[in-house]
């Protein structure tokens, strides 16, 4: 056994003996090395205790004192019962989050630490929107809880976790506005300004399923943050990477037996400086990656993902190319057209800006070159081929062959004569 040394002898042991008068040595049995079986056992049967009943090692105790309050809060979320929220502490957590339409809300405890009378612990916390989410959201927090007067628990706080952007309820109470397409949640905005946005996202989903298709969910959440810098917080993100930015949808990609809980995030700095109609096209363009998030897949490339929202969004608005492509016709005209559709990394919102416009240019006129040469029904299914590859390598060659019957060699010299023929 680990921890033990053997004993190799033992001494003879002498008794007294008078002067003069020899005694013999006594020799006494070596009894073998025994140790104490009780306490070596009592581990050992806790623990087949435990396991047998079903439960955890104590060491677990703070988890399971963590569990019970958050199983609490959790039901009192759903039940929109305050008192009850109030009662496993921080009664001012409700209030910003008590107008939101809930068919899910729990957490799951990941790890606690007690020191003292107090608890910190870290859970994952997922939820569903009635009526909108088909799978759930779930996000890292952080919660900290102290022991009461009367030795319960209860929270004192509840953030996002290290590295986790925000909820939109950690900024404030949640403003919502319902159209008939659309769930608007909004904080630091009134119900009548939200009532715009949902009037414009109303218009943007049959606008989208008109050009896309109706395999898609039919309706849209959108998050409109107090500022720029609440954008930022909700996607995680320094303000710097979206300045000047007027929207994004957050979701994953994936197969059509994947139902993403996407969201589009408004930049209310950046969007209140656009006209009516580039506010519209920002929300029909947003609103066409949630309808067709489920066919974007690793091997789809931005020129064709944005480019194909852009098209949606601009479809029946009467804008010619150089009024949407203005940046582009600028380089056409000074001799210094692309050579290259835009690579994934000409999008980077924290790069040159002109390089941005200029790729999202681009890639609206290679869609706008399929849709006008080969049809808008050719434009959809080359887009889904795409999609349906698992790997990126060669997606895009195998489906301008299949549904455009052309070479990316061809489709490449076509796209730079369409951008001189529509731009010079």
């Amino acid at each position: 056994m680990a921890g033990l040394r053997r004993v190799s002898g033992v001494r003879e042991s002498m008794s007294p003996r008078p002067s003069g008068i020899p005694v013999p040595p006594l020799r006494r049995p070596v009894p073998p090395l025994r140790l104490p079986v009780l306490p070596l056992l009592l581990p050992v049967l806790l623990l087949a205790f435990l396991v047998g009943c079903g439960g955890r090692p104590a060491v677990d105790g703070a988890r399971e004192d963590a569990q019970r309050v958050l199983d609490r809060r959790a039901a009192a979320v759903l039940a929109h019962d305050a008192d009850a929220y109030a009662a496993t502490g921080d009664r001012a957590g409700y209030a910003r989050l008590r107008t939101l339409p809930l068919a899910a809300w729990s957490y799951r405890v990941t790890s606690a630490a007690r020191a003292g009378d107090t608890l910190t612990a870290g859970a994952e916390l997922s939820y569903r929107i009635e009526g909108y989410d088909r799978a759930p959201v779930t996000v890292a927090r952080t919660l900290r809880l102290a022991r009461t007067a009367a030795g319960s628990w209860a929270v004192t706080s509840e953030r996002p976790a290290p590295k986790a952007g925000d909820q939109l309820w950690d900024q404030g109470p949640v403003t919502v506005a319902r159209g008939a397409h659309s769930l608007i949640l909004g904080v630091g905005h009134s119900a009548e300004r939200l009532r715009g946005f949902a009037d414009l996202a109303d218009r943007a989903v049959p606008a989208v399923s008109a050009a896309w298709g109706t395999d898609w969910a039919g309706h849209v959440v959108v998050l409109v943050p107090r500022s720029l810098d609440g954008m930022a917080a909700l996607l995680g993100s320094p303000a710097s990477s979206y300045r000047g930015i007027a929207a994004v949808t957050t979701g994953e990609t994936g197969g059509a037996d994947r139902a993403p809980a996407d969201r589009v995030i408004v930049n209310p700095d950046a969007y209140g400086i656009l006209g009516p109609v580039g506010q519209q096209v920002v929300l029909t363009h947003e609103t066409t990656h949630v309808a067709t998030r489920a066919h974007t897949g690793a091997a789809t490339p931005l020129w064709l993902s944005e480019g194909y929202a852009d098209w949606v969004g601009y479809r029946g608005t009467g804008r010619t190319p150089a009024q949407v492509a203005p940046e582009l016709q600028k380089a056409v005209t000074e001799g210094q057209a692309p050579t290259e559709l835009p690579a994934d990394g000409d999008f980077g919102f924290a790069g040159d800006a002109g390089r941005l416009a200029r790729a999202y240019e681009g890639g609206w006129l290679a869609c706008l070159l399929i849709a006008e040469r080969w049809g808008e029904d050719r434009l959809d299914a080359f887009y889904r081929a795409v999609g349906e590859h698992e790997q990126r390598a060669g997606a895009v060659e195998e489906a301008l062959k299949s549904e455009l019957g052309t070479t990316l060699e061809e489709f490449t010299g076509d796209w730079r004569n369409y951008l001189t023929e529509r731009l010079a």
